[in-house]
């Protein structure tokens, strides 16, 4: 694996950062979530972002996706506030079943 730049820490950092706060805010508001993950190429960031939520079953993943627009919002004003501009929230956050190794 090629090891990050200076930038890419600071950007890794930023990102881990708002991933906890916001699994913290989301363990906290929406039940049976199990975790927050996130998965993004550094050399196409922030556009490569993609933050999930997951669940432990399909019944609490159906009764949270009433939320994810709120969710997503919630994202993009914690990017904005730390000077990342998220052209499209939609595209960085959603909901899943599925783990970081599946």
């Amino acid at each position: 694996m090629k090891k990050l730049s200076a930038v890419q820490i600071k950007q890794q950092a930023l990102v881990l950062n708002t991933a906890e706060k916001l699994e913290e805010l989301g363990r906290a508001e929406l039940p049976s979530m199990l975790q927050c993950w996130f998965d993004v190429q550094y050399h196409l960031f922030p556009s490569s972002l993609l933050l999930c939520f997951q669940f432990e079953n399909e019944q609490a993943l159906a009764a949270a996706e009433p939320n994810l627009l709120k969710w997503q919002k919630r994202l993009s004003g914690e990017m904005l506030k730390k000077g990342v501009i998220l052209k499209d929230m939609r595209k960085h956050l959603i909901f899943t079943l599925k783990g970081p190794d599946d």
